[in-house]
């Protein structure tokens, strides 16, 4: 079994400026609610109270290895297609039998 972690620094665009926690949420919320479609577990997983930025935490699961890099590629570049958000920087780490990364 091999679990798959992406990271992505996502920076919230200056054409929907966020002044509040609450804005924040509700411009993520459908970006995250797109990443779900793709069957994987996604959240909010940092930077919880700065405005502009957030990390978006993505993990699936499956007995391919090979699967799972394509999983996270196709939810990578659902993020940089993404308008609302600007993608700064990914992190990406495979976990399995050998703990790849």
């Amino acid at each position: 079994m091999f679990v798959g972690v992406l990271e992505c620094d996502v920076l919230l665009e200056p054409a929907s400026p966020v002044q509040s926690l609450k804005h924040k949420r509700a411009v993520l919320r459908p970006v995250l609610a797109r990443l779900r479609r793709l069957e994987v577990a996604v959240a909010e997983a940092d930077q919880a109270g700065v405005h502009r930025r957030a990390t978006i935490g993505i993990a699936t699961v499956s007995g391919d290895a090979a699967l799972v890099h394509r999983v996270l590629d196709r939810c990578e570049e659902q993020v940089a297609a993404e308008l609302e958000v600007h993608l700064l920087s990914t992190r990406r780490r495979l976990i399995g039998q050998h703990d790849e990364e």
